[in-house]
């Protein structure tokens, strides 16, 4: 029997990471997260996995992003009860991420509902429940970087620091072919950037039959900086948009980003800088993961202020409680709001772009990725007005970006990562990336490192492999792929949303209603319709709108 591996997500996405090593003493995960982005990507959360969950023997967690963990609470509750195994930080993590996910997935279930009894429909259900997330967190085991571990019976598995986040590992396995041949694969997990405040770059040795890389910043290369560099950029962004008058809102990740960015801003203060009249971390989740890294503060490389010293400043603000975070909206101007989620697509962030983007003076300042189709996304495009909330609000505030916060390593450093990780004998597959990505790093570790076509692969989602210590020896593809990956980039959900706004926006400029009622017959004409828009006539429905029949019958 060979080894198999099946990739179930991160694969032509960049979210829902997911693999499944089937060998012939069983099979097991590395990852299991939850899919982020549009509305059609999102959806593959509710479709049943592609294996039953019940026959995992165990999971490998690379580390604790909703992205790499967030299905876990969902294995869970189709049954899956074995061991999780991660480093000690991420298991530290989890012990807050996944309890709010879980609240983020029942709270999206209840909103759903409300709108769903007013049209009679039956009530929705969550994806998991705190309960899932708690049956999750019974689960875990932890190991240390660097030491040889036996997860199940043919498999030893060894964790490397990917420098990411706090607690990120890359994984070496060792995969027995059920002959006298072992399997040697590396799996990147997501890798960090070469400069970090918190703890040196990634590692790992090299010399692997098979090496799995991420790609989700593939041909986009970040300007080389110094840590000096980076917070110089973010006083300019800082001075700049307070120097409006307004209000500077940080959408941020939980994780990481709102630590650096503390860091860096009390740095700032510290040193006379700046002068925000408050800050604000209005994110319990953010708090909470504060304190994880506080505990962990004996693993950072480079940290300038402790802990102690930036939460003594009295400007400094930890939001937890709903009237604390309300309260921020009726400062007009002169504060920093960092707030999750990174995205914007759910949590408090939402609400302070809803009072902050309608105002001229304000200004959002993006310092991550924004997936397609999430809000961030669309917010970052130059959308003159977005949804939030179920209502339209106009974009006037300042949109601004800043790339070094990024926990991800840029284009030279993926390129850089596998070159010292190699060779690979049998293949490199690209994955947690989109295709256009991971083309690029494909193209250049071909002509870098010389490697052939058919050595880098770009594997689409549940593709699986048979692997051979000389190479792959077949690949199958699925006979209904669960993502059509046309709708990855831009789904009918926001063409639809699009469209609504541009219409508005359309009848809203003509100049009298006779107008505005010629412009939605043609419409209706055009999607086949042969009576217009008062359900007769185009012509009768007209004439009863303009002469004011419809309102007197």
């Amino acid at each position: 029997m060979t080894v198999t591996l099946h990739f179930h997500g991160a694969a032509g996405t960049v979210t829902g990471s997911c693999y499944r090593i089937v060998h012939p003493g069983g099979q097991f995960l590395v990852d299991c997260g939850l899919f982020q982005g549009n509305r059609t990507v999102r959806e593959l959360n509710f479709k049943p996995f592609p294996f039953d969950p019940r026959h995992i023997d165990f999971v490998l967690l690379t580390h604790a992003h909703i992205d790499h963990a967030g299905l876990l609470p969902r294995l869970a509750h189709l049954g899956f009860k074995k061991p999780i195994w991660m480093t000690e930080p991420t298991s530290g993590l989890l012990e807050y991420l996944l309890p709010d996910a879980a609240g983020i997935q029942e709270s999206e279930a209840e909103r759903v509902t409300r709108k769903a009894a007013r049209r009679a429909d039956p009530p929705a259900k969550p994806l998991y429940s705190t309960e899932d997330a708690a049956a999750t967190l019974k689960l875990r085991r932890t190991l240390a970087y660097g030491e040889w571990s036996e997860p199940g019976p043919g498999v030893r598995a060894r964790y490397w620091n990917a420098g990411h986040i706090l607690g990120s590992a890359s994984i070496e396995l060792e995969v027995r072919d059920g002959g006298d041949k072992t399997i040697r694969m590396l799996f990147s997990g997501d890798l960090g950037p070469d400069q970090k405040v918190f703890y040196e770059g990634p590692d790992a040795p090299s010399d692997y039959d098979y090496i799995l890389a991420e790609s989700t910043y593939g041909g986009r290369e970040r300007d080389d900086y110094t840590l000096e560099q980076r917070r110089e950029a973010l006083k300019g962004e800082i001075n700049e948009a307070l120097g409006r008058g307004g209000n500077l809102v940080i959408p941020t990740f939980a994780v990481e980003r709102s630590q650096e960015l503390l860091h860096d801003i009390g740095v700032l203060i510290r040193d006379g800088d700046i002068s925000p009249s408050l800050v604000f971390l209005d994110s319990p989740l953010a708090s909470r993961i504060t304190a994880v890294y506080r505990q962990h503060a004996g693993m950072f490389e480079d940290l300038e202020l402790s802990a102690e010293a930036l939460f003594n400043d009295p400007r400094f603000r930890l939001v937890d409680g709903v009237e604390e975070s309300k309260a921020i909206n009726s400062i007009r101007g002169g504060a920093i709001i960092m707030s999750a989620s990174g995205m914007c697509e759910a949590g408090r962030i939402k609400h302070h772009l809803r009072n902050n983007l309608p105002r001229g003076n304000a200004t959002v300042l993006f310092v991550g990725y924004q997936a397609p189709g999430t809000l961030g996304q669309i917010i970052q495009s130059g959308a003159r007005e977005v949804r939030i909330h179920s209502d339209l609000v106009p974009v006037r505030a300042r949109i601004r970006s800043l790339g070094n916060y990024s926990a991800h390593a840029d284009h030279s450093e993926l390129v850089d990562w596998v070159t010292r990780r190699l060779p690979a004998h049998g293949a490199i597959f690209l994955t947690h990336g989109e295709d256009e990505e991971r083309a690029a790093l494909r193209t250049a570790l071909m002509h870098d490192d010389g490697l052939a076509g058919d050595q880098v692969l770009m594997p689409m989602l549940d593709d699986q492999f048979e692997l051979r210590a000389e190479g792959v020896a077949g690949v199958a593809h699925p006979e209904r792929p669960r993502l059509d990956m046309g709708q990855v980039a831009l789904d009918w959900h926001n063409a639809y949303a699009n469209f609504l706004i541009e219409l508005s926006n359309r009848l809203q400029a003509e100049t009298d209603d006779r107008h505005r009622l010629e412009l939605m017959t043609q419409l209706t004409a055009a999607l086949g319709g042969g009576r217009g828009v008062g359900g007769s006539s185009a012509k009768p429905a007209t004439h009863r709108a303009l002469h004011g029949g419809a309102g007197d019958e």
